[in-house]
């Protein structure tokens, strides 16, 4: 089933025993990272062996860390369309352009798979109660699969989170708290309330296997261009996640030799209303420092300090990448670019990675001919406050000017 064999310190390398419940690391508070028998797995399957299997994230299970496939707590996530953009590479000058959608994964985003990892290896590891800070979207999902599984789930969120998020969580049955401040604010009452109440903490990079769910869009990515990775890969980048998950996985499967050693150039993208990690990028740290007064329209960009900073940074670099902020502004105009041109209606989170592309275009940092990969996180429909519309009304009862609509 699974070849998963032991964490380790992602700063340290200290070595923690996986089949005890694992928070951080207890000498340098980073976050641990899975490891898998990748030999053994090299022996046993090639790449093409994930033909036929089930359309979801399980189809990787050898390089997932449940173990017992009983434990196993899912929903159908993973596997979601990688479509090819054409109108739109037109419209931004880029010939080779594919949106990544995730707004088609159970609900409505891309935590969907951390979260569906998370609770799976929570249950194998017997914890009855969990408990999350979430701008939103990540405490949706946790309160799904708890409820799947049969846990207890506490959700704290910023009061002004996306009342779809508010209302998702308390009808799935967890229990919700609103929090005046930011998700900064809300993790450091879940820290507290894991120490008084006994929940575990499931915020971002605080427990190990978000980030392994989060990993199989990199598999995917790979197994969809029939392992040939495009060029760039531009993400929305809050607890950043899913570009270290991705990293690891491109890591896993050169190990594996199931692709080469060229790698896409990441791209970071955040909000001018929140951007830690494009300032420590451009100043040339290792980690970002906390961001004052965050403020965005884009709930899943608004983190003002990532855990996992440093290992954000250190793909961007590694990867030749680089980090960019766009305004509200831009990414409410992209979100409606992309639905108009090709269908998908995205969240702000992924427009902005639109956003980011016209930058890019426009400094040369993209060219033309380079296959690029935009990665929508999650579903438009989950911020439809953001456009209130005034439209007009017609009564069947009075004469239409047809030649007037």
């Amino acid at each position: 089933m699974s070849y998963f064999i032991g964490l380790e310190c992602s700063k340290c390398g200290k070595a923690f025993d996986p089949d005890k419940v694992q928070t951080v690391c207890d000498r340098c508070g980073k976050p641990l990272l899975a490891r898998y028998d990748l030999d053994a797995v090299g022996k046993i399957i090639d790449r093409g062996s994930f033909r036929g299997r089930e359309p979801s994230m399980w189809r990787y299970r050898e390089l997932l860390p449940v173990r017992d496939e009983r434990n196993i707590v899912s929903l159908g996530e993973g596997y979601t369309p990688l479509v090819r953009a054409e109108k739109l590479g037109e419209k931004v000058g880029v010939r080779d352009l594919w949106i990544k959608d995730e707004a088609q994964i159970p609900t409505g985003t891309f935590k969907a798979r951390g979260l569906s990892a998370a609770v799976s290896k929570a249950k194998e590891l017997g914890i009855k109660c969990m408990a999350i800070p979430s701008a939103g979207n990540a405490g949706g999902a946790l309160a799904a699969y708890g409820a799947r599984a049969g846990m207890e789930v506490y959700v704290f969120m910023p009061e002004d989170a996306p009342p779809v998020n508010k209302v998702e969580c308390w009808v799935t049955g967890a229990k919700v708290y609103l929090v005046k401040g930011l998700i900064s604010d809300a993790g450091r009452i879940v820290s507290a309330g894991a120490k008084e109440r006994g929940w575990f903490d499931v915020s971002t990079l605080r427990e190990p296997y978000r980030l392994e769910g989060k990993k199989t869009m990199g598999f995917e990515v790979a197994e969809q261009f029939n392992w040939a990775l495009p060029d760039i890969i531009i993400y929305p980048t809050g607890g950043g996640t899913g570009i270290i998950g991705m990293w690891k996985a491109f890591s896993e499967l050169q190990e594996l030799g199931w692709i080469g050693e060229r790698r896409p150039r990441m791209i970071s993208v955040q909000s001018t209303g929140c951007a830690p990690i494009v300032k420590a990028f451009k100043e040339g740290a290792e980690e970002s420092e906390m961001w004052e007064g965050a403020s965005t329209i884009a709930s899943g960009l608004r983190v003002p300090k990532a855990l996992g900073d440093f290992l954000i940074l250190r793909a961007i670099r590694e990867s030749r990448g680089e980090a960019v902020a766009v305004d509200d502004e831009e990414m409410l105009e992209d979100t409606k670019l992309m639905a108009k041109e090709e269908g998908i209606f995205p969240c702000p989170e992924g427009a902005a990675t639109l956003s980011a592309l016209k930058h890019l275009v426009e400094e040369s940092s993209v060219d033309k001919n380079d296959r690029v990969v935009l990665f929508n996180t999650g579903s438009g429909l989950k911020y439809t406050e953001l456009f209130p519309l005034k439209l007009p009304v017609l009564d069947p009862k009075e004469e239409i000017n047809y030649q007037k609509l």
